[in-house]
């Protein structure tokens, strides 16, 4: 192996069906007083809140609780640490999804800082996190994003001068992240594929980015392995199936962990404007750019004649096979993966961007917006604007 590489921390794993019921014992190791983040409801009606509270309360852990509605903005970060001010908070509970996980890393983070979060956001504002935090443990309760493996929390503002920007530092990584399959039953097939699709995409893209090592490889495609069948299961009759939505939780873990090792290729750099721009699931974002992207990628590789080409091509007709292709000649594997991709959307009943107002003028502004970076090849202008608008 000449390959010369790095590879960042991943948090501390407990991985289990059950796992949620060491959450007290973990949050007292840290304090006696934990701010607990989650969503605006599913943790409760599925009953699971009123365990973990219980759970806390048995381990003599005051717990302040903290609501997130949708992907967290600057406003609702800023107004939680207001809410938090003289308050002493030792752990920050992130229980629930992407978002949450998120908004747990971001408050955490900010309770350490001065200012708006808007100040320290990559791309918007001018200055840089010191990189203190309360300590995080990151609870995910879909399997999507893999927020609770990475360094970073994606902060959005949707309008016409929105962004999706990240606030991030090394020391943002939740020092654990607990995946805890049963947590994930109660989540609904469109949160499901929507969540899955964007953990798929992450797979990908990192697998094949030009950032690639050998030990993000391996972790992507044991990820997709793993992720795979178990996605249009988790999302029809094994949604009660521990062991169906503990390999998605698995695959989308091993997402957030080579994302933040490889990066993330077309398909993000769209879909991040894009959830700035419209109201948008990510996942849903996501799940309608991964095919035509896949497809446009391969295409471009095919005119190539280099090393390089052939080694991703390689790779693009390895996940083809993953999903079932049987074929020897390795662009009939790739065609197999461009066609499976397509026929998730309709699987997984995926909205279709149409749906979400992208107006003529609208995807002018992605297509200039667009980034390309850590893709195999670039796409074009045209190839993005396609990919957008793309119906089949």
């Amino acid at each position: 192996m000449q390959q010369l590489f790095s590879f960042s921390p991943m948090p501390r794993l407990i991985f289990g069906a059950g796992s949620h019921c060491k959450l007290g014992a973990i949050a007292a190791s840290f304090g006696g007083n934990a701010l607990l983040v989650t969503g605006m409801g599913a943790l409760e009606r599925s009953g699971y809140l009123a365990l973990l509270l219980e759970n806390l309360e048995t381990a003599g852990v005051h717990v302040a609780q903290c609501r997130i509605a949708g992907e967290p903005s600057p406003a609702m970060v800023d107004a939680a640490v207001t809410d938090l001010s003289g308050k002493t908070v030792d752990v920050v509970l992130a229980v629930g999804g992407g978002s949450v996980i998120d908004a747990g890393k971001a408050i955490a983070a900010m309770l350490k800082e001065s200012g708006s979060v808007m100040d320290y956001l990559e791309g918007v504002g001018r200055r840089h996190p010191t990189g203190q935090s309360i300590p995080l443990v990151a609870v995910p309760t879909t399997s999507g994003t893999g927020s609770e493996a990475t360094k970073n929390a994606v902060i959005s503002q949707v309008g016409a001068n929105g962004f999706k920007k990240s606030l991030r530092h090394d020391n943002y990584i939740p020092r654990l992240a607990m995946l805890d399959p049963s947590l994930c039953l109660s989540a609904p097939p469109p949160v499901t594929a929507a969540c899955g699709m964007d953990a798929l995409t992450q797979l990908i893209e990192a697998y094949v980015s030009t950032q690639a090592s050998p030990l993000s490889d391996a972790l992507a495609l044991e990820g997709m392995r793993q992720l795979i069948p178990a996605l249009p299961e988790a999302c029809g009759k094994g949604a009660s199936d521990i062991g169906c939505r503990g390999a998605a939780a698995y695959g989308a873990f091993l997402s957030g962990v080579t994302l933040a090792n490889a990066g993330l290729g077309v398909v993000h750099g769209v879909a991040g404007p894009m959830g700035g721009l419209i109201a948008i699931p990510h996942g849903v974002a996501c799940a309608n750019l991964l095919p035509f992207a896949v497809g446009a990628t391969v295409g471009n590789l095919a005119g190539m004649h280099t090393a390089q080409a052939d080694h991703t091509l390689a790779k693009f007709a390895r996940i083809g096979k993953l999903f079932g292709a049987r074929f020897e000649d390795r662009m009939d594997c790739c065609r197999h993966l461009v066609d499976s991709l397509y026929r998730w959307l309709d699987q997984l009943q995926i909205p279709r961007l149409g749906q979400f107002g992208l107006t003529p003028d609208r995807v002018d502004i992605l297509v200039h917006a667009a980034s390309n970076k850590n893709n195999p090849l670039p796409l074009t202008a045209g190839q993005i604007e396609r990919m957008i608008q793309d119906r089949r």
